[in-house]
This record gives structure tokens, C-alpha cells and sequence, in this order.
């Protein structure tokens, strides 16, 4: 089994960091849902403004809100205004990978969703792998390194 990016929201800005709470991210029911995410499912931070890494689960906030707000000790890693990238994962054979179809979500400033993009992982003719991103009109995205293995 192999442990593969299921769904991201990139580039959301934290909206609030809740030192006195339980821990936790909190999250915008919309993005969860179009993302793939899951509540109490533990999903993976990652800062783009400081670099901090932490793991921690998605709780539900106010539907339309546009929250991003980290809890408890994962408020010590974030500031309100930083950019953050979350990303869940799923465990799958490598013969399930081109099955998989991640959603991507991008962000502007105030937590409005940008862009709607899926990962796509083929096989060509010779059975290497062949990685795209998708925009919702299915139109291939530029992949700055192509990544492949017979």
C-alpha cells in the first residue's frame, strides 16, 4: 500500500489561530466537501509562509464562512494571513492508482475558491507513469517535472 495525496486545498490563508481549544483545524464545510475532506480525518499542514509541517483532524466550521483556523498547539505553527496547504491522504495498491483522481482547490486572499483542478496519474504505451493537473474544463495544465517509472 502506498500513501497518495487524496485532495488539497492550496494556498488557503488561516483566518485565526485559537490558542485556548482542543486542537484541530477548523474548516469551511464548502471546501471539505469539494476537496474530499472528511471531518476528524487527519490531514497534513504545511506553512508556505514559515515552513511549518504539522498533522492534525479537520473539524467543521460555519458553512460559507471561508474559515481556516488553527486550534490548540497547531495555533503555535500559523499565523492569521499565512498561507497554508492542506492535504489528506488515502492508502492504495499501486493498481489503484490511476483510479484516483485528487481534487485541488486554490485559493485568493479571502478564502474564495480560484481554481478547481484534479491530479491525474495515466500509464502510457509502454506502461510508464504520466502525471497531469486538470482545470474543471479539463484542460491539461503545464506540470513543471514529468515524473515517470516503467
Amino acid at each position: 500500500m502506498r500513501k497518495i495525496v487524496a485532495g488539497k486545498l492550496h494556498g488557503i490563508h488561516v483566518t485565526e489561530a485559537n490558542l485556548d481549544y482542543h486542537g484541530s483545524i477548523t474548516l469551511d464545510p464548502d471546501h471539505c466537501e469539494e476537496a474530499g475532506m472528511l471531518p476528524m480525518e487527519f490531514v497534513e499542514i504545511w506553512n508556505k509562509n514559515s515552513g511549518a509541517r504539522i498533522s492534525t483532524y479537520v473539524i467543521l466550521g460555519e458553512r460559507g464562512s471561508r474559515c481556516c483556523i488553527l486550534n490548540g498547539a497547531a495555533a503555535r505553527t500559523c499565523q492569521p494571513g499565512d498561507q497554508v496547504i492542506i492535504c489528506n491522504s488515502v492508502y492504495v495498491h499501486e493498481s489503484e492508482l490511476t483510479a484516483l483522481k485528487p481534487r485541488v482547490l486554490t485559493f485568493d486572499k479571502d478564502n474564495r475558491i480560484v481554481d478547481r483542478l484534479t491530479y491525474s496519474v495515466e500509464r502510457d504505451a509502454e506502461g510508464s507513469y504520466c502525471f497531469s493537473i486538470l482545470n474543471d474544463a479539463k484542460n491539461i495544465l503545464p506540470v513543471p517535472v514529468l515524473v515517470s517509472r516503467s
